[in-house]
């Protein structure tokens, strides 16, 4: 069973780091029509994250810091949004936006399944050597 039960979605600050540029820049996409984005229970701006991913293709700035707080020896970590999984029975492809960054995994399926990868979920690109390993944030399911 997939750890992401529902579509996720994001503050409009979330939104923003992970498109590298600043809240009000966020808000004003918003104002304009240009990100979809919806009022949440607390009547802060909702963006879904599959809304989020497409917007990111054309319009993502520097790419975000890593959320998890976990050191690691691999330097090359993009911090992104899912923009799209392919996957068959035994292997997915997974891109993510990162900023300006498009990066591109392969990996099995089950792992794209485990780790709950579908468009507009935040996830970390990890590379050492000619490995991209996919990882998302505790408690992002």
């Amino acid at each position: 069973m997939s750890p992401a039960a529902e579509p996720p979605t994001y503050s409009a600050r979330e939104a923003a780091e992970l498109l590298g540029v600043s809240d009000d820049t966020v808000r004003r996409w918003v104002d304009s029509g240009a990100l979809p984005a919806h009022r949440g229970p607390a009547g802060r701006l909702a963006v879904p994250g599959a809304e989020l991913a497409a917007f990111a293709r054309t319009h993502a700035g520097r790419p975000a810091g890593d959320p998890s707080g976990v050191a690691r020896s691999a330097r090359n970590r993009f911090v992104g949004l899912v923009t799209s999984v392919v996957a068959d029975g035994v292997m997915a492809q997974v891109e993510l936006q990162c900023g300006p960054h498009r990066v591109t995994s392969l990996m099995s399926s089950e792992a794209a399944r485990e780790l709950g990868l579908e468009p507009g979920r935040m996830a970390v690109a990890v590379v050492k050597a000619t490995t991209v390993i996919v990882e998302t944030p505790a408690g992002a399911s």
